[in-house]
């Protein structure tokens, strides 16, 4: 049995949509933001509070592009990874840690410094220089999706997905007015996936039905 606790539209959501894009059954978990604050027993389940926290039987994973690795080895059947032996192999792992290490985590700072700590704690400058950070690792999405319609092996795989939810967060930050426009182009056509879709359905149920705010994690205090 699958298990994977996720605030609404947090780095969880990652795996959430590689779920959906392989038409897995999964129990789905909401939590609210942050949880290590606001759900003191969530950290039994991950002691450092965050999400994803998930669970494939006894294993459990907490770094969301890792989970749409493994996810798309273990029950892809190739629909969702490259293999060893293609091409864009090498490709398609540096687009995986990409999207996470080196787009995500610029954002996280923005959102900490600009939004997240109270007033006498935010640093202006800073979530300024690590908002043109962001925008400035944007050039390499531009300058292979300038050229095809995803990153890497010709198809949509897990490294969409990943860099995917970078443009998610970056949307919900006000940055997709500067996207340059053959990444703006892409980031649509993502989000007319069916598993995209999908997955936005899945986390608005759920948190409903769970009595959690469908307010988006990254919106949360703003």
């Amino acid at each position: 049995m699958i298990t994977l606790y996720h605030c609404v539209s947090a780095r969880s959501f990652r795996p959430l949509w590689a779920m959906e894009e392989l038409g897995l059954s999964y129990t789905l978990k909401m939590l609210p933001f942050p949880p290590r604050a606001l759900l003191r027993d969530y950290l039994d389940i991950n002691p450092i509070g965050t999400v994803p926290a998930f669970f494939d039987g006894e294993l459990r994973m907490t770094e969301s592009a890792a989970i749409c690795e493994y996810l798309a080895a273990k029950y892809g059947a190739g629909l969702l990874d490259v293999a060893r032996e293609d091409a864009s192999f090498g490709a398609y792992l540096n687009w995986l840690d990409f999207g996470e290490a080196t787009l995500t985590f610029p954002q996280t700072l923005v959102l900490r410094y600009r939004y997240f700590e109270p007033p006498e704690r935010q640093l202006p400058q800073a979530a300024e220089d690590y908002q043109r950070w962001f925008l400035a690792r944007l050039r390499a999405v531009d300058a292979a999706v300038s050229k095809q319609d995803f990153l890497c092996a010709g198809r949509f795989t897990a490294a969409d997905i990943s860099v995917g939810y970078a443009l998610m967060l970056a949307e919900y930050l006000g940055l997709e007015p500067q996207f340059p426009e053959a990444v703006r182009s892409y980031w649509e056509r993502l989000k007319l996936r069916a598993g995209y879709r999908h997955a936005l359905q899945a986390q608005h149920r759920a948190a409903i039905d769970q009595g959690i705010s469908t307010t988006p994690a990254p919106l949360v205090g703003r």
